[in-house]
């Protein structure tokens, strides 16, 4: 259970120094679960020590998987085959890991046994159907609590092969489908409005899955096996992005954030502030794991507001609590549309960033889809996180700027997805302090 932990971000030193974030969490997700029904032993370096993925690898040990922990950042993970996985009548707590539990979902929709997946107060809330809907157009059972967790999956039901269009791009409905494709008869094909991540099309080719993938659409039968490979895992861009606009409007500063995923459909918010003048040079561009990634220069530079092109929102959905903040202090208006996916992540991102910028005196516009938001000086205020490890983070590089102390309360949520941020965000130069 999280003990509750606020914190008070003020201004500090011009940020300096290299900034090494943690391992991407999605790769780290999608690399447990295809070694764990992979034929054979894969190895995972860069693994995200945090509790979403922890809370995956804990689910897939009460399913008959072996996973070791030579060292921290590191996963041996014995696979047992397509068909290996045990069943439990214990629930699978997914914690607040909505990727964990929409993915999970896919793969247990093909298994021979029944399961329950359960997740804590925040996940409990979140929408599953548009998972169940279209794994039910393939023949899974999954009852649900009026659409919400828990999830009981039943087992045993042969599942067949479709071609989905998703209504609405998402990374995480096309895995799951995906997934739940390797069980089924026939082909199983995802075609997206925008083109989506596509980490879960790498790491099965990776796996030796076949499967045919571009921008916008996979392709996959089932019948084959996964063979057991090693994993190198990217630094996670999500977690850099906090530090990219921190540094980006705090004067005089100047980062160097190594080795991260730059995974094209990942790194829009990069491209989002360029766009506004941000000064961010790429270096050393190598793969690490099938995985394009480089080394991040970001020096302080002005920003001015944009209208962001709506091409870019897939690539960016979970870093807009970060732009948000950009956007507060950038010169001019900056207008949002097209991302009325915010409104289901761990908490309604428009709604919840709109509120904790007013409170700290911005002057910002609702819309269904978005946002509009007119830039100019922040000052202190107490804003809530609602228990959202982005918009924890993102108020945290708020306070730099700020005119007087930006209190966030309850940010014991950020240990799911970036552990350590309080100590390697001090250490560059901020001065973000927990408080009682």
């Amino acid at each position: 259970m999280n003990v509750r932990l606020d914190w008070s971000s003020r201004p500090g030193r011009p940020l300096h120094g290299n900034v090494r974030v943690p391992g991407d969490k999605s790769v780290s997700h999608r690399a447990l679960m295809l070694a764990a029904i992979a034929e054979g032993e894969s190895r995972i370096r860069g693994f995200l020590e945090g509790e979403d993925t922890r809370a995956t690898a804990a689910v897939l040990a009460q399913l008959g998987v072996r996973i070791d922990t030579p060292s921290a950042g590191e996963r041996v993970v014995h696979g047992v085959g397509l068909h290996g996985l045990r069943g439990t009548a214990q629930s699978l707590d997914c914690g607040n890991a909505g990727t964990g539990m929409r993915l999970l979902t896919g793969l247990l929709a093909g298994q021979a046994f029944d399961s329950t997946l359960v997740g804590d107060a925040s996940l409990s809330k979140r929408p599953m159907r548009r998972v169940t809907d279209p794994l039910a157009l393939m023949g899974a059972r999954i009852d649900t609590h009026d659409g919400l967790p828990p999830l009981h999956v039943h087992g045993g039901q042969p599942l067949q092969g479709i071609r989905y269009e998703l209504p609405v791009a998402s990374a995480q409905v096309k895995s799951a489908l995906l997934l739940a494709g390797l069980y089924a008869a026939g082909e199983t094909e995802v075609v997206e409005p925008h083109p989506t991540r596509d980490y879960t099309e790498r790491m099965l080719a990776a796996f030796g899955w076949p499967i045919a993938f571009a921008p916008g659409r996979a392709k996959l039968g089932g019948g084959h096996v996964l063979h057991a490979t090693d994993v190198e895992v990217p630094a996670d861009f999500s977690s850099a992005a906090f530090f990219l606009v921190a540094a980006s409007i705090v004067p005089g500063a100047e980062l160097r954030l190594p080795a991260v995923g730059l995974n094209p459909r990942r790194t829009g918010l990069l491209q989002a502030l360029r766009l506004m003048g941000a000064d961010i040079t790429v270096e050393h561009e190598r793969e690490a794991g099938g995985e394009p990634v480089g080394d991040l220069v970001v020096r302080h530079a002005p920003l001015h507001g944009v209208e962001l092109p709506e091409a870019l929102v897939p690539d960016m959905i979970d870093e807009f609590p970060a732009l948000f903040i950009a956007a507060a202090v950038a010169g001019g208006t900056t207008v949002i549309r097209g991302a009325a996916e915010l409104r289901v992540k761990e908490s309604d991102r428009i709604a919840t960033m709109a509120s904790g910028l007013r409170t700290l005196g911005a002057a910002i516009e609702e819309t269904p889809d978005g946002a509009i938001i007119h830039g100019g000086r922040l000052g202190g205020g107490t804003v809530e996180s609602h228990l959202d490890h982005r918009i924890a983070m993102s108020f945290a590089v708020a306070g730099l700027v700020a005119t007087g102390p930006v209190r966030i309360n309850d940010c014991s949520h950020v240990a799911t997805s970036f552990p350590g941020f309080l100590e390697l965000a001090n250490g560059c130069g901020f001065a973000l302090h927990g408080v009682g």
